[in-house]
């Protein structure tokens, strides 16, 4: 039996030639991500009988979360990790300002195909849009492979996953991703692989492959990988860290199961409070009045996105009652659309441009709710408390429904603004 993507970059990290459904390996990751936690993880790590970080180049930290910080206690982790940073000598360190890290992380060229990457934040799985196989793990964990350099993964079953077809006017990837969280469940693909495929994945862009490796981890994947070719490569030119090969599953691989899907049938979905997997289409919760409305995080915070509710806002205005923050997903998109006039549209029509960072997308920082509102927001959960207030309603949507939204104060199919 053949090996799928999965299998045989764990294989190439562990030393073994191929290796076995459920088997646990020791692996040598080529990177390990941390953000604002690694303060807290740099508690763990002083408690080790270890002095240093292992290997300073495998670490890369970026400041994200709560930038710039909103307290003296976020000020202080900042400093900490800056010293941390400083005493370990981790070259690959961005400050307050660059961007959210894993956009960071895609394009400073860290994310590559076939390689293994383990971060300190669940939406680690972004990288597979490259042909990457890449994982959120626990503090503890991050703590250790600083520690050691290495550590183990079991390997995952797969789930093939194949999309044909173009997708309708007004119609995201987004609202492909959460259309299929929807029919799988949020658990429906636990600590399993999803390898995605078909005709409809070679003509996306990259940015919108990344939503769908981001939200992998919505139906509980341990990876969520898609096939590198040439729009990698050319993404990849004088921007990859380091030398890749591509790998690519054998045309024999067990898979648990393959699903497919016809991309012309995909319409604009949401996921309703309070669970990503409470997937419907628009046209059924059409109506409900909307306070806030935020584009922008690790899922749809890219030049293509904002682009997107340029094309729905351009000439109308944000609703009385309505707020629209931006937040691009690193200081590279926000230069890119501010010279080719995206933000000017945007900003015409009413909207709030933030700095790069995550913003309200943790509740944590920049646009909490109140009690009682309703925010459409193109992250990637909503689970009741997510934005900072337990007694706040969060709907997930692609840019296109955010941005129509916006315009009319109420949820919205934005194929009426197309």
């Amino acid at each position: 039996m053949g090996q799928t993507i999965a299998q045989k970059i764990l294989a190439n990290h562990s030393g073994n030639e191929t290796v076995k459904i459920g088997q646990i390996v020791t692996v040598i990751p080529d990177y390990v991500l941390s953000h604002d936690n690694t303060a807290a993880i740099s508690k763990k790590f002083a408690r080790l009988s270890v002095d240093k970080v292992k290997n300073p180049q495998q670490s890369v930290i970026v400041l994200d979360h709560t930038v710039p910080p909103s307290t003296a206690q976020y000020a202080n982790n900042h400093k900490q990790i800056r010293e941390f940073v400083e005493l370990n000598n981790i070259e690959h360190f961005y400050d307050i300002g660059r961007g959210i890290c894993h956009q960071v992380f895609s394009e400073e060229g860290f994310a590559l195909p076939g390689t293994l990457v383990l971060g300190a934040d669940s939406h680690t799985t972004t990288y597979g849009a490259f042909g990457a196989a890449s994982a959120g793990i626990g503090r503890s964990e991050v703590a250790a492979v600083w520690a050691t350099g290495e550590m183990w993964l079991m390997v995952p079953q797969s789930i093939k996953i194949i999309i044909s077809n173009t997708l309708p006017k007004g119609v995201s990837s987004k609202d492909l991703i959460l259309t299929i969280i929807g029919d799988i469940g949020a658990d429906g693909a636990l600590y399993k692989s999803l390898e995605f495929y078909g005709d409809t994945i070679d003509n996306m862009t990259i940015a919108s492959r990344m939503v769908l490796s981001n939200m992998a981890v919505e139906a509980g994947a341990k990876f969520g990988i898609i096939p590198p070719d040439n729009k990698t490569d050319e993404y990849l030119e004088n921007r990859a860290k380091k030398r890749y090969i591509s790998i690519f599953a054998d045309d024999d691989a067990e898979y648990e199961k393959v699903l497919e899907y016809n991309a012309e049938n995909i319409v604009p979905v949401v996921a309703a409070p309070h669970t990503v997997d409470n997937v419907v289409p628009v046209k059924d919760v059409a109506g409900k009045k909307v306070n806030q409305v935020l584009i922008g995080s690790c899922t749809n915070g890219r030049a293509e996105d904002f682009r997107m509710a340029a094309e729905i806002l351009d000439g109308r205005k944000i609703a009385k009652g309505t707020r629209l923050l931006l937040f691009p997903a690193s200081s590279k998109i926000l230069m890119e659309i501010l010279l080719d006039g995206t933000v000017e549209k945007l900003l015409s029509a009413g909207a709030i441009l933030m700095n790069p960072g995550c913003g309200p997308c943790l509740g944590a920082h920049e646009g909490v709710l109140a009690d009682d509102e309703v925010c459409i927001s193109t992250t990637n959960r909503n689970f009741k408390g997510r934005m900072g207030n337990p007694k706040s309603f969060v709907y997930l949507a692609s840019p296109y429904t955010a941005a129509a939204s916006a315009s009319a104060g109420k949820i919205t199919d934005p194929r009426e603004f197309l």
